[in-house]
């Protein structure tokens, strides 16, 4: 494990720019989705852009709680911790908005990695849809409190 602060630094601001960029992507696959999810059926090729946003959902939680928030943790020099208890702490050092929230979304997150049936894609989607925001005001928290610690310019 890494410890020169240096070193987790610039693992964080790499981490920091996957995560941009995977937001991106899944802000553009859910403007792209949006008027799809007002439907009831769906063509192959809409399913494909459905489970598309919900993979990219996936992935994007993924980076921002695995990679950004625990690279975060270790610059702090904070114990190694089970995720729901980095999340309370978080919140209270108001580096994240909500660990209530961060759950939510980790809950739908563990739901699109275990369901298996694609005519299933359309009902998570409006989850993530719901909950995009959510993970969108918790990094702008985070960008926050890592200009205030001049970890981001």
């Amino acid at each position: 494990m890494r410890t020169d602060p240096k070193e987790l630094q610039i693992l964080l601001l790499t981490h920091w720019d996957v995560l941009q960029r995977s937001l991106m992507s899944l802000q553009q696959s859910r403007d792209k989705t949006h008027q799809l999810l007002q439907q009831s059926e769906f063509s192959f090729e809409e399913l494909e852009s459905v489970g598309s946003l919900t993979s990219k959902f996936s992935r994007t939680s993924d980076i921002y709680l695995q990679k950004v928030l625990r690279s975060i943790w270790m610059l702090l020099r904070e114990d190694t911790v089970p995720l729901i208890d980095l999340l309370n702490r978080a919140e209270k050092m108001m580096i994240i908005v909500s660990a209530e929230e961060l759950l939510q979304m980790r809950d739908i997150r563990n739901q699109i990695a275990h369901e298996y049936l694609p005519e299933a894609a359309p009902e998570l989607a409006s989850g993530v849809v719901a909950v995009t925001t959510l993970l969108q005001r918790n990094i702008q928290q985070i960008e926050r409190f890592l200009r205030q610690r001049a970890w981001l310019r």
